[in-house]
């Protein structure tokens, strides 16, 4: 029998097999800068550097330690993406495609996305948590550019899942946290931050945060049949907002911080189980 032509993901699904990874995940996470101790919760975990996976992206942010993680979370069997790709590293948007389609072809339906933003809002203070509910994506960008199926026409009428919103809302009562901001999120390429006449522009245009990740990440998602949820943990003001002058050191100081609760609303999140769908 003539097997088809290899893949980044083929061969990254090949390596994982010879590590021990044997059993379907059921859910996925993408963690942004700062936030990889959420990793300390699994039980029995496999741990792969992504060098060693084809198609993988390469660790070059400091705060992203670039390392695939499986393992069990509140009986939940989970991979954890331990930092990601941004476009402003190599100036392409499809950076994370194969990542996220080794993850998908794990058994994965469900992807949890965690990044680190700049508040538009002077009541979402540093240290806060926001869902995501929608994007703009300012920067034009697209990873699907160059694709030629028919499946690069990506609805993204609900690109942030709004039973895994209506879900996590629920975790995070129960784990004592009754109120969360929710709201819009504005990418910009990066890395340079805005400036504050562009975060005034986001405001305008109805975003509550700025930062330099997930939205390609949310398209690849989508055109692969993920139901994402989407997260950010607010580590500064945007520029001109209040005291906003962000740095990379706050944004990793914050995050760190700020990982300790996140941890614990995704850990609740897990509890609850899979969302069931028609």
């Amino acid at each position: 029998m003539t097997q088809g032509p290899s893949t980044p993901e083929t061969a990254a699904l090949a390596t994982l097999r010879t590590r021990g990874v044997t059993e379907p995940i059921a859910m996925a996470f993408v963690l942004g800068t700062g936030l990889g101790s959420i990793t300390d919760e699994l039980k029995d975990p496999i741990c792969v550097d992504y060098a060693d996976l084809p198609g993988f992206p390469e660790a070059n942010v400091s705060g992203h330690a670039g390392r695939l993680w499986i393992g069990a979370w509140e009986g939940t069997r989970v991979a954890i993406m331990e930092g990601r790709a941004h476009y402003y590293e190599t100036g392409n948007p499809r950076a994370m495609e194969a990542s996220l389609s080794t993850l998908r072809a794990l058994g994965a339906t469900t992807l949890v996305l965690t990044n680190s933003a700049g508040s538009c809002n002077l009541d979402w203070h540093p240290g806060s948590i926001a869902l995501i509910a929608d994007h703009i994506n300012f920067s034009g960008l697209n990873p699907l550019i160059g694709d030629l199926s028919d499946k690069r026409f990506v609805n993204l009428r609900e690109a942030y899942d709004r039973r895994l919103r209506a879900r996590f809302r629920q975790a995070a009562a129960h784990a004592g946290k009754s109120t969360l901001h929710e709201g819009v999120y504005m990418w910009f390429s990066g890395p340079s931050f805005e400036t504050p006449s562009e975060v005034k522009m986001a405001k305008l245009l109805g975003a509550d945060l700025v930062g330099m990740s997930t939205v390609p990440e949310v398209i690849l998602a989508r055109r692969l049949d993920f139901r994402v949820l989407a997260l950010s943990l607010v580590t500064n003001f945007a520029t001109g907002i209040k005291t906003g002058d962000p740095s990379h050191a706050e944004t990793k100081s914050v995050a760190t911080t700020g990982a300790i609760a996140l941890k614990r609303l995704l850990r609740a999140f897990v509890k609850e189980g899979p969302v069931a769908y028609a």
